[in-house]
């Protein structure tokens, strides 16, 4: 219609002018990236809390004043303190623990006892001693500890042992449940009970004087 002024489209350049003024938006269902370092700076202080005081008296707020964080920063993570320490546990295990593939049995034992004996007599080994005691009294934490810690640890053992039947090294019926339980057993006795130290001289005694006879027998 004449004397009707029609509304004008924005020059390409005025809109990006325009666009850039406005506030940016985060892409829908996007919150703030995890950050990894602070999780390994919150399970290191689980670990720490859980060697001084054991799992009972551990409070999420103990843990977040050993790493100088908030409470709210680790419940965004973990929903229990059942939750993290367990999820401390595991992910220090694999993380220091890798499944060793060398080629024999005797060194693949070797390397991954040694390697568990070295990571119990640090700090983790005061964590999982103040651990240990308290699963008769915690029927749940018993259950997750098993299932998330031990099992996979005989687990390594056992498929250690397979390959090394399938190798021809060990008899297919050699005591391969048996070998692996005392591997666990001889490593939590020297930690939790006797007064010797658990270094790599008792795990190589406990390798060629108890373990591979059993299996080579």
């Amino acid at each position: 219609m004449s004397g009707v002024n029609a509304p004008t489209s924005r020059a390409p350049q005025e809109e990006a002018a325009v666009a850039s003024l406005e506030p940016s938006r985060p892409p829908a269902g996007r919150g703030r990236p995890r950050d990894a370092s602070r999780d390994a700076a919150l399970r290191q202080a689980a670990m720490e809390v859980l060697a001084q005081v054991g799992y009972r008296a551990l409070t999420m707020d103990a843990v977040a004043a050993q790493a100088r964080a908030g409470k709210a920063t680790i419940y965004r993570r973990w929903d229990s303190k059942l939750d993290l320490v367990i999820d401390t546990c595991n992910e220090l295990v694999q993380r220091r623990i890798p499944e060793p593939d060398l080629g024999s049995v005797a060194e693949d034992l070797g390397e991954f006892l040694r390697a568990f004996a070295t990571l119990l007599t640090g700090p983790v080994g005061k964590a999982a001693q103040a651990l240990v005691g308290e699963l008769p009294h915690e029927p749940e934490l018993a259950v997750k500890f098993r299932e998330s810690f031990l099992l996979p640890q005989r687990d390594v053992l056992r498929r250690i042992m397979e390959r090394g039947v399938r190798r021809g090294e060990i008899s297919p019926d050699a005591p391969i449940d048996t070998v692996g339980e005392l591997a666990g057993a001889g490593l939590i006795y020297r930690l939790m009970l006797a007064d010797e130290p658990l270094d790599t001289g008792f795990v190589d005694r406990l390798l060629n004087e108890a373990l591979l006879p059993l299996l080579k027998r």
